[in-house]
């Protein structure tokens, strides 16, 4: 049977909060008159039969009147199993009825997906865990459950829990009105192949739609992504699926211990450590722009989750975009964490992407909060010599030391753009450092942050068998292993402060936000100053403090911009095919 489309969903933003989306639903209207005739149906005068037997349920009621009177018995019926059952059986009937009634259409369909509601509502609450494909029987009915569009990553039975009973924050509502109940799945995640690796270890949570079904024998569960399929057939008529964009992300975010993580990585706990890496929040799609999000300093990605909600919710981005989180701790330096990240991704991208092909692989979005930010100016950045001789007296093919120490420095140092950035978006970022981390704050926190950085032990080496090849002004820090994240912020650090006239490679748009809380000059922690950089394609600032990454206007400004790359070339970026980095020049070059 064909689907008779309705038109195309009319999304706008909600006055006074630039952040969010709603969506209004051609198919809206015919639920909420098709509720109000619902109403009249199940207030009349309607005969209540007897609850029926699994034959009669199999065979169905084939008038709405009858699937109406169901509802009514159900409705008020205070034992759970049977409720549940009569809630099935008005849901089959519902929907059996719809194919050969043509009176009152609007309340048939509203009563089909009245009933289908509350049927799965009782199922679902009931009985959250162990679902599968197939037949299961539950409340003395038999059902077939059907999962449409399920992740390739998951693995086992599902756990299903009705969106609207995940607890969001206030006003975090990305919720599309519309035909079924939004569902939040969650499975475990493989482990069975290399890439399992890339989603989150809390399990796949994935947005899901449901309804009821009359089958052949049986009713039937029906399970859809409302992505991959937004409308439905219900009464000969196409039906808009509900959707809810938002749930199944919270869900796994509340299952998380990256928000502990975060804060006890900066102090040197290794948990985050062993979680950090890139992690795709929906399956790989080769043919969608990845918008990378890098934390800050002892912080985690769950602070882009209304970010990523909005983005999930506006049909375009969605189709046009699939959104990464970068995890990882941040007590090392700010090179030593920027040389982390680009090894995530490399990592991310030899097993998504091998050949290097997919068009997902040709252009990149970042984005970066405080000291994600930086790192994602780095990310951009062509370093030349310039933090090299910020550091060191000698070339980089002229310094002493043990060859896999030499190495490991000059990635640290040298470095070209990542290939595949387009555009990068920076938050609060300290660029010109922060005060804070040369206060009393910063000098308390730094004497709390493990310094047990790894790659520092390469500058430690170095700089005690030959300190005539390392600048003064930095030798007792990396003899002493001196080194972490808020040191190298502080506002006189030499490796910093010559990082700052390094900005994007020509070709690579970017953005600057910041805060001015009550015209005081900064968000309280970053300057305004040294969050804005020259030649941005657009700067905002906002009456906000350093967490300006919840505020509406700015997720608005986030949201302008990804429309805007949507239509850009990708002109400033490295080819990803090429494996060159700047270090292979700076190498060769003079002193």
């Amino acid at each position: 049977m064909p689907v008779h489309r309705k038109p195309s969903p009319a999304i706008e933003q909600v006055p006074g909060h630039p952040g969010r989306i709603r969506v209004r639903d051609a198919t809206a209207p015919a639920i909420r008159r098709g509720t109000l005739l619902l109403a009249a149906v199940l207030a009349g005068c309607v005969a209540t039969p007897r609850e029926p037997s699994a034959a009669a349920a199999a065979a169905g009621p084939r008038t709405q009147q009858e699937a109406a009177a169901l509802a009514r018995r159900a409705a008020r019926e205070p034992d759970p199993s049977i409720r549940t059952r009569l809630w099935l059986d008005c849901a089959s009937a519902a929907h059996a009825a719809l194919d050969g009634e043509v009176a009152l259409p609007d309340a048939g369909i509203a009563l089909a997906d009245h009933c289908s509601t509350r049927a799965l509502l009782d199922l679902f609450r009931r009985h959250p865990g162990g679902w599968q494909p197939g037949r299961r029987r539950i409340a003395g009915r038999e059902l077939e459950l059907r999962i449409e569009g399920a992740s390739p990553m998951a693995r086992g039975a599902y756990t299903i829990t009705p969106a609207q009973d995940v607890p969001v924050p206030p006003g975090w509502d990305f919720r599309q009105p519309g035909f079924g109940l939004p569902l939040v799945l969650r499975a475990d995640r493989c482990t069975d192949a290399p890439d399992c690796a890339l989603y989150t270890p809390e399990g796949i949570y994935r947005w899901a739609t449901a309804w009821i079904e009359h089958g052949d024998d049986v009713p039937v569960v029906r399970i859809v992504d409302p992505v991959a399929t937004p409308s439905t057939t219900v009464g000969g008529r196409g039906m808009r699926l509900s959707f809810d964009a938002f749930s199944s992300y919270w869900k796994g975010a509340m299952a998380s211990r990256l928000p502990r993580l975060g804060v006890y990585g900066l102090l040197g706990g290794d948990g985050i450590g062993r979680r950090a890496g890139a992690y795709l929040l929906t399956d790989y799609d080769p043919r969608k722009t990845p918008v990378v999000m890098v934390h800050g300093l002892g912080s985690h990605p769950i602070i882009w989750a209304e970010l990523s909600g909005a983005i999930w919710a506006d049909p375009v981005l969605r189709d046009s975009y699939q959104v990464i989180h970068v995890v990882f701790q941040t007590n090392a330096p700010l090179l030593v964490s920027t040389q982390r990240v680009r090894t995530y991704l490399d990592r991310m991208w030899e097993l998504l992407d091998p050949e290097g092909d997919d068009p997902a692989r040709g252009k990149m979005v970042l984005v970066g909060h405080s000291l994600g930010g930086v790192v994602a100016r780095l990310l951009a950045v062509d370093s030349g010599r310039v933090l090299w001789d910020a550091a060191f007296t000698v070339a980089p093919g002229q310094l002493h030391g043990a060859a896999e120490d030499v190495a490991a420095i000059q990635d640290i140092f040298l470095f070209d753009p990542y290939p595949g950035v387009c555009a990068v978006v920076m938050l609060a970022a300290p660029h010109k450092g922060s005060p804070a981390a040369s206060g009393f704050a910063g000098r308390l926190a730094r004497a709390l942050v493990a310094r047990r950085a790894p790659e520092i032990q390469a500058l430690k080496e170095v700089t005690l068998a030959h300190p005539e090849d390392v600048r003064e002004e930095v030798r007792d820090s990396y003899r002493f292993a001196r080194l972490d994240s808020i040191w190298t912020l502080r506002a006189p650090q030499p490796v910093r402060r010559a990082g700052e006239s390094l900005l994007p490679a020509p070709g690579i748009r970017y953005h600057t936000i910041a805060g001015d809380l009550h015209g005081q000059g900064g968000d309280g922690l970053v300057p305004l100053e040294s969050a804005l950089l020259p030649g941005a394609r657009s700067t905002l600032v906002v009456d906000q403090g350093h967490t300006l990454y919840r505020d509406p206007v700015v997720i608005g400004r986030v949201l302008e911009i990804l429309r805007e790359e949507r239509g850009l070339p990708c002109a400033g970026a490295a080819d990803p095919g090429n494996t060159a980095d700047a270090g292979d020049a700076a190498r060769d070059m003079p002193d």
